[in-house]
């Protein structure tokens, strides 16, 4: 079996759940210090927004035991606006009604980051339900955060399921 790539895959129209891997270092005050895996996931956030997917990022920041504000997506979603030059919405939650109406509102280019994978205990723990609420906002599923393939979470190896 050939391994497929986003090349691959006929995205326009269709709302793409990326894995990416945002779990960037921070100083004291919450800044971020570096920006290198918001980086790198920049060719494929660009290639399917400009192929007219609706793209939809997940990732997870630090380890949070439950939500806590200071692991909130806020400042990465900002540093993505101010690096890809496109707009980016970013909702307060990764799964439930919110995510599920902006991933309903999308348009074709639009991108959409979800809220910290981890405020929620169901992400490590591969809970099954919780895979399937993260993967019925998409259509599609791209693993793009290489540094995290290797772990059986539930936005890594979960939503494959679904």
């Amino acid at each position: 079996m050939e391994k497929m790539t986003i090349k691959d895959l006929e995205v326009k129209g269709k709302r793409v759940l990326v894995r990416v891997d945002f779990n960037v270092p921070v100083d004291g005050k919450g800044e971020i210090t570096d920006d290198r895996r918001i980086r790198a996931a920049l060719p494929t956030i660009n290639h399917l927004a400009e192929q007219g997917a609706k793209v939809i990022l997940v990732s997870h920041f630090g380890r949070p035991k439950g939500v806590d504000a200071q692991f909130r997506m806020d400042k990465i979603a900002q540093r993505l606006r101010d690096l890809s030059g496109r707009k980016v919405i970013k909702v307060d939650d990764c799964i439930g009604e919110e995510p599920q109406t902006a991933a309903a509102t999308m348009g074709e280019g639009d991108i959409l980051l979800l809220e910290n994978v981890r405020f929620y205990k169901q992400e490590t723990g591969n809970d099954p339900e919780f895979a399937r609420q993260l993967a019925s906002v998409a259509d599609l599923y791209v693993n793009d955060a290489f540094g995290t393939a290797h772990r059986a979470h539930a936005s890594t190896a979960g939503v494959t399921a679904y």
